[in-house]
């Protein structure tokens, strides 16, 4: 059974003496940050602070300066430390460790084991921060992902080393699609980020949706919400350099980020404590930049030589689909899943939303008629949607829209043909096959 808190909390607070002579001291703690003076190290240096405990130090990172001062956020609570404490630099900075022996295992944000299965086997040190493939080397979009989930296989098709979103608000059903995806979704790796959620969904998402099986093949790295801030962000570049390692090897990848939202979350924490002026929603410009940043890590490889095909779930707050982390991923993925409310309480399931749903690379993998069909069928959905109302009153007159009459014959093999059982899987071919028997009916 996992005991992550124990876990990291081991890891973190763990007794050794300092790895490097040149030391300076605390001057001050200010919020989430700690203030050094007499020491000098570059952004994103690991040090260590001594507490009032002998020979016990926390781990703690470089996230910003001024003149002088170095600011220092801690990887847990900065119980112990008081005025004066000194502090250290590390010489191993954001260094993680990876082989192929990691499938199957779970981590904590700084890659270590917490599985209760030992050490990684064969292992490889690797610097959390990736070198940038040019895009004139990635090779194109091009092959089909069968995904398994008809709505989305047929509607929404997506391929091989593509960035969707899945977005929603809280309860709508992103975590029980996400598992659906893990399980139908035909890849030679999983890895999975599970970035600022509750710890229990730990347990659940690894024995529930997962499952002994799913897991052979997986790799998770778990971060929740009562981590500290910057050990989220480095779990999240860890999941992205997990699926990295992989795809270089010729691997096709699936990349699972659950959720987007909560590495902004951990970005904002960072960035304001630090003194960044907050903009759009108490969001400070870094939120901004670094999420496309961690979005382009995934894709298609050089050459077209392995893929990481990403997936990541955004929390829309308050069903607020103007938020400005849904806008910037929107603007950044390669198109998105958005989850109805609506069609939730109404029991539909998955309760994606036709109207607010594109996949931006569907006309270059499927052939026109199907994508014709597909369209036909978008069609028919939105335009009973729109005219939900006139119809549940009895004021609107057949006849009178030819399309719109033709969509309310077919309303229920619609919804029936989008809803699915979460423990269901359609083939991408069964489920062209029925959408193509449904449109050609209703003619």
């Amino acid at each position: 059974m996992l005991n992550f808190e124990n876990q990291v909390e081991q890891h973190i607070h763990s007794i050794r003496a300092p790895e490097a002579s040149s030391s300076g001291k605390l001057v001050r703690v200010v919020g989430l940050t700690l203030e050094a003076k007499g020491i000098s190290a570059p952004l994103g240096a690991h040090c260590q602070v001594e507490t009032a405990e002998k020979n016990v130090f926390i781990d703690a990172e470089v996230v910003g300066f001024h003149e002088e001062l170095l600011f220092l956020m801690p990887f847990t609570e900065p119980l112990g430390i008081g005025p004066g404490a000194r502090v250290w630099v590390s010489p191993h900075s954001s260094k993680v460790v990876i082989s192929d022996g990691l499938l199957g295992r779970v981590l904590d944000g700084l890659g270590q084991p917490i599985d209760n299965k030992g050490s990684i086997p064969n292992p490889k040190k690797f610097a959390l921060a990736s070198a940038l493939v040019n895009p004139m080397e990635r090779g194109p979009i091009d092959k089909v992902l069968d995904t398994g989930i008809k709505a989305i296989d047929t509607c929404l098709t997506l391929g091989q080393g593509q960035r969707i979103g899945l977005m929603a608000g809280s309860g709508v059903g992103k975590s029980v699609l996400l598992g659906m995806l893990t399980r139908n979704t035909d890849a030679d790796v999983v890895v999975i980020g599970l970035i600022g959620e509750r710890g229990r969904e730990v347990q659940e998402f690894i024995h529930q949706t997962l499952g002994e099986t799913g897991l052979a093949k997986s790799v998770v790295v778990a971060s929740p919400a009562n981590i500290s801030p910057v050990v989220r962000l480095k779990a999240t570049n860890l999941t992205h350099l997990i699926a990295e390692y992989f795809r270089d090897q010729g691997k096709n990848v699936l990349l699972l980020c659950d959720s987007l939202s909560r590495v902004a979350h951990a970005q904002r924490e960072i960035g304001l404590a630090i003194g960044e002026p907050p903009t759009a929603k108490g969001y400070p410009p870094s939120v901004f930049a670094l999420l496309p940043r961690l979005i382009e890590r995934a894709g298609v490889g050089r050459n077209g030589y392995g893929s990481i095909t990403a997936v990541y779930t955004v929390l829309a707050e308050g069903d607020d689909r103007t938020d400005p982390i849904i806008d910037i991923a929107r603007a950044s993925l390669d198109g998105q899943v958005m989850l109805s409310r609506d069609l939730a309480d109404a029991a539909h399931y998955p309760a994606i939303d036709l109207a607010g749903s594109i996949s931006r690379v569907m006309n270059s993998l499927v052939n026109t008629d199907m994508l014709q069909a597909a369209n036909r069928f978008r069609r028919l959905w939105t335009l009973y949607q729109q005219n939900q109302d006139l119809i549940q009153v009895d004021a609107y007159s057949p006849g009178s829209n030819p399309d719109l009459d033709q969509a309310i014959q077919l309303r229920p093999q619609m919804q029936n043909f989008l809803q699915q059982l979460s423990d269901e899987s359609v083939s991408f071919a069964d489920s062209q096959a029925q959408l193509l028997e449904l449109l050609d009916n209703g003619l």
